[in-house]
């Protein structure tokens, strides 16, 4: 589970360090270029909102293989595209796609023991976090040597690897919900209604998915450009020093075993916050940069599988719809992200970035301190 969350979701990521090449190949500025990736991010919130629930109501192994198979179309979509508008649409395919880890997560979790669930989670998501950062590396290296269309066929080739891999090793998993499909979308807006803690774990994450994106979108356009001035190649390799600090993840999922996960969620805040203040100073040191991204990383897997071992404690015949509500809104943030990062360096550069996604962390500061301090309250008023 953990090696197909890994190859699937790197999809999503192969784009960033191509982004000068594409840029260089269809003639446009390479902020336009940047466009395709919170493209990718916003197709896969639509998908995760609109086809992540149904692993409640359709047998979960059916679904999975059927969104496998349709993410090898959209990527030899990408591939073959003819124009930029083609390759944008096949980007927000391929995010629409890629949501076969949000639906094998779910699964994971109801097979799994609650006493095991945290570790287990955080296993499957250490697969997912290196897909996630080594996708840069692996797609700056083939983009330099072969072209940025070598990557996508690449990717279309492992997409039907992981295919069969899903189909012999991963088992049946039948649904609980009766409902129609208009009941199970609406049962989502319920959910966000009537769960507190949804709301806060949903909240924090998008903040800091957003200063994720924000990131890893615009450190492209700054590597590439004076003093640096990095080919796409050297540039993944920054995906390397991110994919150390996911070895993390099972430790965080530990710790949330044990009972501390909102404690790892605050000190996942302050990593992320304090990895933008070595950014802002870091406009021209690599050093600051590889130090940044360790912290950044660290602190994202700290919040996000805190907070998902969270959201999987609540309601087990929800999963799904909740790991949808969870998982869209974070990566809407992600997209959302992209683009106020893409807005904020034509604004300022680097250093406009680095305030823009300080003020993010300040936001996610807010909600962390807001939510404690109601439950405070309530504990205080029940004890009365």
């Amino acid at each position: 589970m953990a090696v197909c969350t890994g190859l699937i979701v790197a999809n999503l990521y192969y784009c960033q360090p191509l982004i000068i090449l594409i840029a260089n190949e269809f003639n446009i500025p390479e902020a336009d270029a940047g466009t395709i990736t919170y493209l990718t991010q916003a197709g896969y919130a639509i998908g995760l909102f609109f086809m992540v629930p149904l692993g409640d109501k359709m047998e979960r192994k059916r679904q999975i293989l059927i969104t496998t198979f349709a993410s090898v179309i959209a990527l030899i979509l990408a591939a073959t595209a003819n124009s930029f508008f083609l390759l944008a649409v096949a980007s927000l395919l391929i995010g629409i796609t890629s949501i076969v880890p949000q639906l094998i997560l779910p699964l994971a979790a109801s097979l799994s023991e609650p006493e095991q669930r945290g570790k287990v989670v955080g296993t499957i998501m250490s697969g997912l976090l290196i897909g996630i950062l080594l996708s840069r590396t692996l797609s700056g290296f083939v983009g330099e040597v072969f072209g940025w269309r070598a990557m996508f066929w690449i990717a279309s080739a492992l997409c039907l690897l992981i295919f069969f891999m899903i189909r012999k090793k991963i088992p049946q998993n039948m649904p609980t919900f009766k409902g129609s499909y208009g009941q199970l979308i609406k049962s989502l807006f319920t959910l966000i209604k009537e769960q507190p803690l949804l709301r806060e774990t949903t909240l924090i994450n998008m903040f800091c998915f957003a200063q994720f994106g924000a990131f890893w979108t615009t450190m492209v356009l700054l590597l590439s450009a004076e003093p640096f001035s990095f080919n796409s190649a050297t540039i993944g390799l920054f995906g390397i020093v991110g994919a150390s600090g996911a070895f993390a993840a099972p430790l965080v999922g530990r710790l949330g075993d044990k009972g501390n996960s909102r404690i790892a969620v605050g000190y996942g805040c302050l990593l992320i916050a304090i990895s933008f203040l070595i950014f802002y100073f870091s406009a021209s040191s690599v050093i600051g940069l590889v130090i940044g991204i360790i912290f950044i990383d660290l602190g994202l897997q700290g919040v996000h599988i805190s907070n998902q071992t969270r959201v999987y404690s609540l309601l087990p015949e929800a999963r799904n719809r909740m790991n949808t509500v969870f998982m869209s809104f974070s990566f809407l943030g992600t997209a959302v992200g992209s683009a106020y990062g893409l807005f904020l360096w034509e604004l300022g550069g680097w250093h406009a970035v680095a305030l823009g996604c300080l003020l993010l962390s300040a936001l996610a500061f807010g909600v962390y301190g807001y939510t404690f301090k109601s439950k405070r309250k309530a504990l205080e008023s029940i004890n009365e």
